[in-house]
């Protein structure tokens, strides 16, 4: 069963131009079966889907797995899947240190793993002090994303590299904005799968098989002319201060229950 594992939509995303039934849709015609949306910081685009699913059944022979792409304090950004029966508000606050973000997951069940670990400053594993010294942190982590289309050859190969010296599961993931490149990676299942529970099951047995893609060959002039790495890292630490007071009362109360 084939997957695209990174979607950003815009019922959950502000960079993103896809509506989530242009995106189900997109990917069906493509031989798709399901889809996880890693929207940034936020579950509305998957409960968009929760609404949609009570007015239609247009959609009812697609799977729409929840989860979400979270960027932490120190270590870039994270897909993070967590069970069906599973809400966790933290988990839409940004700026968790990476220890944490893993400890959190996992206390609750959850999968976790570093999205384009070799991608731009600022968003990615890499970058991360710990991680450029010392792996020890890999062991802790699911899986990789070791396909991202956005990323080059290069990044992509050292991803994929990264997850077999740790022997974790490697995803496969458009992380599309825009339409043109919705469903250009994917991640193959081995068995059918029906929904969340059914799919952190196939990876914590290995059933992944495989994953891949094509890489973006256009990159934007406009990158070319604004840092958007630096951009992004104040947005993320202003961002991450804002919601400091917020972070730390919802860690308190998940720690008390």
């Amino acid at each position: 069963m084939k997957f695209d594992l990174h979607c950003h939509t815009k019922n959950g995303s502000l960079d993103s131009n896809v509506a989530l039934e242009d995106y189900i849709r997109i990917l069906r015609r493509k031989g798709f079966g399901g889809m996880l949306i890693t929207d940034h910081n936020t579950y509305n685009g998957y409960c968009y889907w929760q609404e949609l699913k009570k007015h239609t059944h247009e959609f009812d022979d697609f799977v729409v797995l929840k989860g979400i792409e979270y960027d932490t304090l120190d270590a870039g950004h994270f897909l993070v899947i967590m069970p069906e029966e599973v809400s966790l508000r933290i988990l839409e606050v940004r700026g968790m240190r990476l220890w944490t973000l893993v400890e959190t997951v996992h206390a609750f069940g959850g999968i976790l793993g570093p999205a384009h670990p070799y991608g731009a400053k600022s968003y990615s594993l890499r970058h991360a002090k710990f991680m450029q010294t010392a792996e020890y942190m890999a062991g802790s982590f699911d899986f990789v994303e070791a396909f991202n289309t956005c990323e080059t050859k290069e990044s992509n190969y050292k991803a994929r590299a990264l997850a077999e010296r740790h022997r974790l599961t490697c995803f496969g993931g458009s992380d599309s904005h825009k339409t043109l490149y919705v469903g250009t990676a994917y991640t193959e299942v081995e068995y059918l799968v029906t929904g969340q529970n059914d799919f952190l099951e196939a990876v914590r047995t290995g059933c992944v098989a495989a994953c891949g893609g094509i890489e973006r060959e256009e990159r934007s002039k406009y990158r070319k002319l604004i840092p958007m790495s630096t951009a992004f890292r104040v947005y993320n630490r202003t961002m991450g201060m804002v919601k400091a007071y917020s972070r730390r009362h919802n860690l308190r109360e998940l720690y008390q229950q």
